[in-house]
Formats: structure tokens, sequence, C-alpha cells
């Protein structure tokens, strides 16, 4: 099998792992045999549990920061950038593969490689919102990234509540919900032709 073919095969399995069993509890040997590889061929690829763990979370986080990001560019009208963005994260953590739990349920967080990724989520959601914020409202950009934050903050523990309450609501529906409260709440900073001095 070519290198990187290998490569997303192992990270296929170890995402499988780690889900199911934690990082504590999952162990090499297990991902290579539901990789279906020798231990020794899994090091080639990655030298330890932390660096397969780190690999995996960065395609995680990545994943879910570009399509916050396409959310934000897919439209000029702001009610369907909230709506289509808190989409993003009630897709992310109904996704079936469950890789949304490496990066907001991760239970190595007192690890600061993983404690970093993690944060860079939060970090840079907020940053791309920060930006439509700051240049349509011309708040001060350090009040902007307040807002930001709230609002990714909302996505984040809403979905993930949601996910775990397993209710009647519908996927659609909960992040239509909550997009309206968040909504709501950031119409009342109106769009102004020119940001203002400050």
């Amino acid at each position: 099998m070519p290198r990187n073919a290998r490569r997303v095969q192992l990270l296929e399995s170890a995402l499988e792992v780690f889900v199911a069993q934690g990082y504590h509890a999952a162990a090499m040997d297990d991902i290579a045999d539901k990789a279906g590889v020798s231990k020794p061929v899994l090091y080639q690829h990655f030298p330890g549990k932390l660096d397969l763990y780190l690999a995996l979370l960065d395609q995680s986080c990545d994943t879910i920061i570009d399509a916050c990001r396409e959310a934000l560019a897919s439209t000029d009208d702001n009610k369907q950038r909230v709506t289509a963005t808190m989409h993003v994260f009630y897709d992310y953590v109904a996704n079936a593969h469950g890789a949304f739990r490496l990066v907001f349920e991760s239970d190595l967080t007192n690890e600061p490689s993983v404690r970093e990724r993690v944060d860079r989520v939060t970090r840079e959601c907020a940053e791309a919102i920060t930006e439509v914020i700051h240049t349509d409202t011309g708040l001060p950009p350090d009040q902007a990234r307040l807002l930001s934050v709230s609002l990714v903050g909302m996505a984040q523990v809403s979905a993930r509540f949601w996910l775990d309450a397993s209710g009647t609501t519908d996927r659609e529906q909960a992040a239509t919900l909550v997009a309206g409260l968040a909504w709501r709440g950031i119409r009342g900073f109106p769009r102004t032709d020119e940001p203002t001095e400050h």
C-alpha cells in the first residue's frame, strides 16, 4: 500500500480506537490490530501514541475550522452566516465517526500540545467571526473578539449538550433554534457603512 494511503488507513483505525477507549486506555497494539498491520508498520508512520493522537487532532481541528470559514464566506447576509456557522458545529458533533470527542472531550487536555490544538479551534473560529463583526459594526477588535468567542462557545456547548441529551429535537431544528438565539443577540450590533474610529 502506498505510504499516504497507509497513513490514512492508520489514522482512520486510530480514530475508532481513541473515540471508543479514550487516549489513556487505547494501546498501539489495539490500533495496529484494528488497521490489520504489525506494530512496527504503525511505528514507521507514528513514533508514538501521542504523535498519532496529535496527527488526528490536527486533522479534526482543521476540519471544523475550515468548515467555519467556509460558512462565513458562503454569504454576505449575516443572519444566514450565523445559521450556517451554527450548523457547522452541530454537523460536526453529529458526525458518526465521533472525531469531535478528540477536540471537545479529550481525556488528555492537561497535555500542553493537546490543549494548544483544542484552544486553536475556539481561537481560529473566533478570529474569523471577529473579522466579520469588526468590519460590519465598527466595534473595536477586542469587543468584536469577545462577542465572537461568546458565539463560538454557544455553538460548541449547545451542540455537545444536544448530542448528549438525545432528545426529540433533530439536528437541523436544534441548530436553527440556537442560531435564532444567537442572531437575536448579535443583530443588536447594527452594520455600519464604514467602521467608526475608536
